[in-house]
């Protein structure tokens, strides 16, 4: 079987080469220009290939909003830019950076990873506390002790799952809101305050001592697994 992959490069002679080398090697490949339209045909593909300087929209822009229309597909940058800044923003959001020029054995090994790593998890349910088990590949959330779904609206759904991709970490307010929201953050802004609050009293047996969804004070939230 062909493994699908979505692949957004503006640069046609550097596509053109990799999509032809990608096929040979049993890809089948969507070569996007731009982002744009991206969010309709990431969920058709296994995993995405994304460069990051790409004309209107950047490849740190797209990535994000192809994260948020379908968490469970790899995203792989591609970047001439190699600072370590540069890799942890896209880190953010992406599950490998690779840096141009590469070689196109590395590139389908790190594909190959990212496609078994995916592939491993999706009769994997996550547990939160003692109550809750989400299904990463519906996107979707469980009350274990009645087997009923928990509906989630939007935003609800897209904390959620952005804390799923950072485990045990330490999120702050900054991060969080600038991910979901994609604007900057104002300081004394409730709105992330209100989601959470809202989110806790969904999932959490007594949402005002929360056990799934931490608040360090402070410093900002955390999901423990």
């Amino acid at each position: 079987m062909r493994r699908s992959v979505l692949y957004i490069e503006d640069n046609e002679k550097i596509g053109s080469l990799l999509k032809e080398e990608l096929e040979q090697r049993g890809f089948s490949v969507q070569w996007l220009l731009s982002g744009e339209g991206a969010e309709r045909e990431v969920n058709q593909h296994e995993i995405v290939i994304l460069d990051i300087m790409l004309p209107g929209l950047d490849g740190f822009t797209v990535g994000k909003r192809l994260k948020k229309a379908a968490p469970a597909v790899p995203i792989l940058l591609l970047s001439a830019r190699t600072s370590i800044d540069d890799k942890v923003d896209g880190l953010q959001f992406a599950d490998d950076y690779v840096t141009k020029p590469f070689h196109t054995d590395e590139l389908v090994a790190r594909l190959e990873v990212l496609i078994r790593r995916k592939g491993g998890t999706h009769s994997e349910r996550i547990s939160l506390g003692n109550q809750i088990e989400v299904d990463p590949e519906g996107q979707m959330i469980f009350d274990k002790r009645t087997g009923e779904e928990i509906i989630l609206t939007g935003k609800q759904h897209q904390i959620l799952m952005y804390f799923l991709r950072h485990p045990n970490q330490v999120l702050t307010k900054e991060q969080i809101y600038e991910a979901i929201w994609e604007e900057a953050y104002i300081t004394g802004d409730k709105t992330l305050m209100v989601h959470i609050h809202r989110l806790r009293q969904k999932l959490e047996r007594h949402p005002d001592s929360p056990e799934i969804i931490e608040t360090l004070k402070g410093i900002g939230y955390r999901v423990k697994l």
